[in-house]
C-alpha cells in the first residue's frame, strides 16, 4: 500500500472515529496524532535498516512537534488513531494491532523489571481511554476497551472491558463479570464462563425474590391481625 493511500485511509479513520472531525484537509493539517503516526513510518524504516541514531533523533523531533512519543522500533498496525494525542507514549517493544484508538495521556510502557519484550501487545480494535497506563509484557486481546486512568498490568482476554487501578475486568462478551482469578506466572486471567456468570445472576435474583416474599408475608399477616381486631371491636 502506498503512503498516499495510507494517508487517505487514516483520514477516513478519523472521520469515522471522531465526531468533531471536519473535512479531509483540516484533518490532514491539524491532527497531531496522525502526524506522529505518519512520521513513525520513516522512523521505523530507518530503525529496521540499522540507522538507529537518526531514527531516534527524528522520533524526538516528532515528539516535540506533536506531543506524542513513539519509539522507532514500535510496531503500529493499520488505521491507528490517537485522539487529541498530547502525552501519548509508546515503548520500544510495543505492538499495536489494526483499528486501535488511543486517547491523550495513554502510556504503553514497561514496568522497569523486565528485559527483552517489555512493553504490551495490543490486539485489533482496542480502545484505550484517556490517561490509561498499559504496562509490561502483557497481551491485550481483540475488541478490548480500557477505561480512562486505568492501570493494566495483566493480560486481558478478547472482548472485555477493563477499568480501575489496578485494572480489573468488569465485562466479557457483553456480560458482567463477578469474579476473576490470576495466574501470576503466565500473566493470564482465568474467567468464569458465561453460564457460571448467568447462574450467579439467577441466584442473586432468587435470593432477592425470597426476601421480598418474606416481607410480603409479614405485611399480609399484619393486615390480617388488624382486620381481625377491627371485626372484634365491631
Amino acid at each position: 500500500m502506498s503512503f498516499i493511500n495510507t494517508i487517505r485511509e487514516d483520514i477516513k479513520t478519523v472521520q469515522a472515529q471522531d465526531p468533531a472531525a471536519q473535512n479531509g484537509l483540516v484533518i490532514f493539517l491539524s491532527y497531531p496524532g496522525l502526524h506522529a503516526k505518519w512520521n513513525h513510518v520513516p522512523e521505523h524504516w530507518l530503525w529496521e535498516h540499522r540507522h538507529r541514531s537518526l531514527a531516534r533523533v527524528l522520533s524526538q523531533i516528532t515528539r516535540h512537534i506533536t506531543g506524542v512519543e513513539i519509539h522507532p522500533a514500535a510496531q503500529i498496525g493499520k488505521h491507528f488513531f490517537i485522539d487529541h494525542a498530547m502525552g501519548v507514549v509508546i515503548g520500544e517493544t510495543a505492538i499495536v494491532g489494526d483499528n486501535c484508538v488511543l486517547y491523550q495521556g495513554v502510556t504503553l510502557g514497561g514496568t522497569g523489571n523486565e528485559t527483552g519484550k517489555r512493553h504490551p501487545t495490543l490486539g485489533n480494535n482496542v480502545t484505550v481511554g484517556t490517561g490509561a497506563k498499559v504496562l509490561g509484557n502483557i497481551r491485550i486481546g481483540n475488541n478490548v476497551k480500557i477505561g480512562g486512568n486505568s492501570v493494566v498490568v495483566k493480560d486481558v482476554p478478547d472482548n472485555c472491558t477493563v477499568v480501575g487501578v489496578p485494572g480489573r475486568i468488569i465485562k466479557r462478551n457483553g456480560c458482567r463479570v463477578f469474579e476473576e482469578s490470576f495466574d501470576a506466572k503466565q500473566h493470564r486471567e482465568y474467567m468464569p464462563d458465561d453460564a457460571a456468570e448467568q447462574s450467579a445472576l439467577n441466584r442473586q435474583g432468587i435470593t432477592e425474590n425470597a426476601r421480598r416474599v418474606k416481607e410480603l408475608e409479614r405485611e399480609v399477616a399484619e393486615l390480617k391481625a388488624l382486620v381481625a381486631k377491627l371485626v372484634d371491636e365491631c
